[in-house]
């Protein structure tokens, strides 16, 4: 008669190791244990502060050269510097926009002293001919007095007085129009001029990033020259790029996904153990603070959705940092 094989009591360890390893299934448990599942998501901070690379303003919009940038892992209070790139062309666009500035600010001076020249000679002209009309209208009155042909030469005279005197008024009108325009024109060219200037010295302080808030540097890792790295001092940067985010350290989190067969054994308040996978004995409190009403489809299939649940880690620790992958521990009564 066969028989069958024994299995040992390293069997059975390995079995319920397994068992208690494998996320979403329930642990072990005696008559009075609680049922527990397991989640897995990745460490984040609660508070932090993204540093790009400065949008500039206007044309200056090339790639930037980093001449200064603080280590990772560094602590770093508010205000402190992070990034300093080379600022040389905005110093010098900024000083070319101001000469800009200056010549069209004595363009201006120089038209309108030279509108108020013109204007006096106008003015004296325009005294002359009414002067002259004036004295026509005089002479007009004594025809009866004098010859014909004398009288008839006073009112050409008078007639021709009058044309000129309203010719002048329509000339000079159109000059004082015309110096105004001018004016006016080269008061927008000035006052462009000076928002370029501006631009260009706001560009130039932009190129010095002070810390947002007390906290940890933390790189970013982006995608250059064919791989994924991290930012380096003397490096080319786009504008908008990622460059580092400050982190503080005191409140971190974790932000991990339920199934949709685990989400009815959680709800917000619920206590909970966090195991950080770097560092697997050192466990953390923490409980649930949001779980999303609405699961989002899985990649495999619609039918199958998850929710976003965000864990509180109790106290600060410096072995908790961002990005790391934690296991979070549910007890369900």
């Amino acid at each position: 008669m066969s028989r069958r094989p024994a299995i040992g009591p390293h069997a059975f360890a390995m079995a319920a190791l397994l068992s208690g390893l494998y996320a979403g299934a329930p642990a072990a448990q005696g008559p009075s244990a609680a049922a527990a599942f397991r989640l897995h998501g990745t460490v984040e901070p609660v508070r932090s502060q993204l540093v790009t690379a400065p949008r500039l303003t206007g044309s200056g919009n090339g790639p930037l050269i980093i001449i200064h940038m603080a280590k990772a892992g560094t602590l770093v209070n508010q205000g402190e510097p992070l990034v300093e790139f080379d600022r040389a062309a905005q110093i010098k666009s900024a000083h070319d926009r101001e000469a800009e500035y200056q010549d069209f600010v004595a363009q201006i001076s120089r038209k309108r002293a030279d509108a108020v020249i013109a204007r006096g000679k106008d003015e004296t002209a325009l005294v002359e001919a009414e002067n002259a009309v004036k004295t026509a209208e005089l002479d007009l009155l004594d025809k009866d007095l004098v010859a014909p042909i004398v009288a008839e030469q006073n009112a050409l005279i008078l007639e021709e007085a009058r044309a000129k005197l309203a010719q002048l008024r329509k000339t000079f009108d159109l000059k004082r129009r015309t110096d105004a325009a001018d004016v006016r024109i080269l008061e927008i060219q000035r006052d462009r001029a000076l928002n370029a200037w501006k631009h260009a010295e706001g560009n130039a302080s932009k190129m010095r990033i002070v810390s947002p808030l007390a906290g940890l540097v933390v790189l970013k890792t982006i995608w250059k020259q064919g791989s994924f790295g991290e930012v380096q001092e003397g490096e080319e940067v786009r504008p908008g790029m990622p460059i580092l985010e400050v982190v503080d350290p005191s409140a971190m989190r974790v932000r991990a996904r339920v199934n949709q067969a685990d989400v009815t054994r959680v709800k917000v308040g619920q206590t909970v153990r966090v195991t950080l996978d770097s560092y697997p004995a050192h466990p953390f409190g923490g409980r649930l603070e949001q779980l999303s009403p609405i699961g989002a489809p899985s990649g495999l299939s619609n039918r199958v959705r998850t929710y976003t649940a965000v864990f509180s880690i109790a106290g600060s620790d410096p072995h908790v940092l961002p990005d790391l992958a934690a296991a979070v521990e549910v007890d369900v009564p």
